[in-house]
Order: C-alpha cells, then structure tokens, then sequence
C-alpha cells in the first residue's frame, strides 16, 4: 500500500493563530474605541496539523486560499496578498471577515495589527509591527497550548447581542499591546494576563462569543478553570474552537505549534 505523506494533503499555506485583541479588527468595535487605536496579535504557525473547522484557526480564509493561489503563499508583498485575499473572501458579505484572518496567514511571525477607524475606516490595520526572531518564535511555540474543546455550532452568530462600552473596546485594544509587550519581554506570566483580559472583554462586549443557547459546553467555566491552574488562556475563536493555554509546564491533553517566522 503507498503511503502519501501528510504535508501533501494539508498544503503549503500556513496556518495562524489569534491572540490578545481579537475583534478590535472589526469596524463596528474599533468605532467605539476612545483611544487614538487598538490592537490585536496574530501569529503565523506552520501548517503540521488540520485544525477544527470553524474553530477561530482561519480555515475558512485558508482554505479560499489554497484554491487562490494554488497551495502555496505566492512571491509577493505580504500587504498585496492580504487585500486580495480579503476582497476575494468577502465580495457580497453583509458581515464581512475581519483582516486579521487574512493577515495572519500571509505575515510571517508575530505580528501586532493596530486598527484604527479614522485609517481605513477600520478594515485593514493602521500599522503593523513584526517580529521573526527564531529565539521568541521558540519560546512563544514552547509556552503555548491548545487543547480541543468544540467548533462552534451550526446557525450560531456571535452578535446578537453587542454591549460596545468606550471604556472595554479600550480594554481590548490594550490587551493586544499587553500581549505583543509581553512576547518581546518572553514574559509567560504577563503574556496569560493579556489572554485573561482579552477573555473578559469578550465575554463583556459580545456575550454571545462565549455564552449562546446553541454552545452546549459552558464555555466560560472550562476557561475559568484552566486560568486558575495556569498562566491564561482564552479561546481561539468565537463560540469556543480551542482552548489557547499559556503555561511553562506542560498542559495535559495540550499539544504545541509551531511559530513560523520568515526565513533570513
């Protein structure tokens, strides 16, 4: 029987992954947002695994893609790659995807995204700030975690209800700082209150992300438990996906990723 390796079947596109701030992308939050702007961290992994879908990893965005560019990033500027992308995905959307999806799995590294709605009305970043330096990469894919908790189900729309309060858009905003901060510092215990901070601004200004009659688990005390026994957490997406654990131990039932940074 032949064999076919795996990598021919997941493809050569990354993956990335979404830390502190998510949500700050959208126009409709950063709008609220009374600082100058907010900000959000994504980080480019490398495509060793198939994630959930519909589990806040951006397979939907991957996957259009892959059949966009035929399975591998293309020779081009990371900032030309992320608006076509973003054009192609959300022709006709009514509620279109966030840039960040887009911008995580063209931009190698760690990347702090900062939106701000008087720039681009919101929709793409104002600045973005880099870092490929294999030393965080390494320590950032040793202190992570994920654990599979559920995709989010069938027919549910995290915004039915949106509690947009100035003083918490701000929260969120900081926490992607906090979170971009504390990867340059290799601070483990500072990059989970980042997480910890995201997750509440979550749970305060979208109730539904975390708390909707179609989730079964109960998702916020899952999270509260594993903040407890670790650094921080938080969800990788709306409506649950994995579970994003910050820990210098590791994490039962956790497994790594691994950082992808742009070669020298």
């Amino acid at each position: 029987m032949k064999i076919w390796p795996v990598g021919k079947h997941l493809g050569a596109i990354p993956n990335r992954l979404q830390l502190a701030g998510g949500w700050i992308d959208q126009p409709f939050v950063s709008q609220h947002n009374p600082k100058t702007f907010g900000s959000m961290v994504v980080v480019q992994i490398e495509p060793n695994f198939r994630p959930m879908d519909r589990s806040g990893i951006a397979s939907g965005t991957r996957a259009i893609a892959m059949k966009l560019w035929k399975g591998k990033l293309p020779n081009r500027p990371p900032e030309d790659m992320a608006r076509e992308l973003y054009e192609v995905e959300n022709k006709g959307k009514a509620e279109p995807s966030g840039s960040q999806d887009m911008i995580g799995l063209v931009y190698p590294g760690v990347n702090r995204l900062d939106y701000n709605f008087k720039v681009h009305g919101g929709v793409f970043p104002s600045h973005i700030e880099s870092c490929n330096s294999a030393k965080v990469a390494r320590w950032l894919s040793r202190v992570l975690h994920l654990i599979p908790v559920e995709p989010r189900p069938d027919g549910y729309n995290p915004l039915g209800e949106k509690n947009l309060d100035p003083k918490w858009v701000a929260k969120l905003g900081k926490s992607g700082q906090d979170c971009y901060e504390a990867i340059m510092k290799m601070d483990a215990r500072a990059l989970g209150a980042s997480l910890n901070l995201n997750m509440k601004c979550w749970e305060t200004l979208l109730p539904h992300v975390v708390r909707h009659p179609l989730i079964r688990l109960d998702l916020m005390a899952l999270l509260k438990a594993y903040q407890l026994q670790y650094l921080g957490a938080m969800y990788s997406g709306c409506g649950g996906g994995y579970l994003i654990v910050v820990s210098n131990e590791p994490v039962p039932g956790g497994f790594k990723v691994n950082v992808r940074v742009a070669p020298k």
